[in-house]
């Protein structure tokens, strides 16, 4: 998603959030955006690891079935 923005974007970005949010409120949205794509990654990592047991246990079953 964000692969085709450059340094030059990213300095883009910083400066309109700079001119908008302010100076004072930019460190506590990006603590607030860094805690939000923490929790993020582990909800996707707790479902990615269902899953896979999810299917480590059909392939169990299967295997038991085939005997």
């Amino acid at each position: 998603m964000f692969s085709n923005i450059g340094v030059p974007g990213l300095i883009l970005i910083l400066i309109v959030a700079l001119v908008i949010f302010g100076p004072n409120k930019l460190p506590e949205i990006g603590r607030a955006f860094g805690k939000s794509l923490s929790e993020f990654k582990k909800a996707t990592a707790g479902i990615t690891d269902d899953l896979k047991e999810d299917i480590k246990q059909e392939i169990a079953e299967s295997k038991k079935e085939e005997k």
